[in-house]
């Protein structure tokens, strides 16, 4: 049988999913309110 307590004191967290994790927060990402703001701004220059 598996002993869970066990198993958890040898887990270590993969590097590449931390690494991962701090790309995806650090990017700075264009949603739908960025487009349409600068839509609009195009437009208004027009």
């Amino acid at each position: 049988m598996i002993n869970f307590e066990e198993e958890l004191k040898k887990f270590h967290p993969s590097l590449e999913v931390e690494e991962a994790e701090e790309a995806i927060y650090n990017q700075d990402l264009t949603d739908m309110a960025d487009v349409l703001v600068g839509m609009i701004k195009d437009m208004k220059e027009e």
